[in-house]
């Protein structure tokens, strides 16, 4: 799990282990903090909702989705209403598309969260149904609202970036690279990917 400290710090140390640039990391800026979301429908609406916006316009487009709809989310209310309704609460055509995607698989009962595969690819393949869930967003998910720690978002730029950088690259890798060097990082994957965005966001300070 990474959802505990106890348990983040564990594999952060058993990655420094395996790499000269994991132990750098965690002597230049000490052990990052877990990060935690709630399981669930809630936090895939947000994420469909602050897609490739910025974070007060999604706060701004939540307010008034759950205005209209409630919290917890009126689920059944959502995948029935028009897009002008949806309009009103906030979503753009797609946007709205994804959240009807996502009621109407969780309605029907095609998708449990409450009960994923422990697979994780499994449980990505379950999560990439839902329209605008791609495997960052599930992987995301998996990583945060399920405390997996073998979870590991390679095609995230910053985790990109950083863990180049750890490497001793002068460029940064590709997803498939990094998917390939992370196999021998195995069960701790979810911790490399925060400690890469923990260096990351302690910009100025060199690893």
């Amino acid at each position: 799990m990474v959802r505990t400290r106890e348990s983040l710090h564990a594999s952060c140390d058993a990655l420094a282990g395996f790499h000269d640039g994991f132990a750098r990391v965690l002597e230049i800026h000490g052990h990052p903090e877990p990060r935690m979301s709630d399981p669930g429908v809630e936090t895939l609406l947000r994420t469909i909702v602050g897609q490739q916006v910025s974070v007060a316009a999604a706060r701004s487009m939540w307010n008034k989705l759950i205005a209209k709809f409630g919290q917890p989310v009126d689920l059944a209310a959502l995948n029935a209403a028009s897009d002008e309704e949806l309009r009103e609460a906030g979503l753009s055509r797609q946007k709205a598309g994804y959240a009807r995607s996502l009621a109407g698989l969780v309605l029907s009962g095609e998708l449990d969260l409450a009960h994923l595969p422990e697979d994780d690819e499994e449980a990505i393949a379950q999560l990439t149904k839902i329209k605008g869930i791609g495997r960052w967003s599930a992987e995301i998910y998996l990583l945060f609202a399920e405390g997996r720690p073998d979870a590991f978002p390679a095609g995230d730029l910053a985790v990109q970036i950083e863990i180049g950088k750890l490497m001793g690259l002068d460029e940064r890798p590709s997803e498939k690279q990094l998917r390939e060097w992370a196999e021998a990082w195995r069960p701790h994957r979810g911790a490399a990917a925060v400690l890469a965005w923990h260096s990351y966001n302690n910009v100025g300070t060199a690893v």
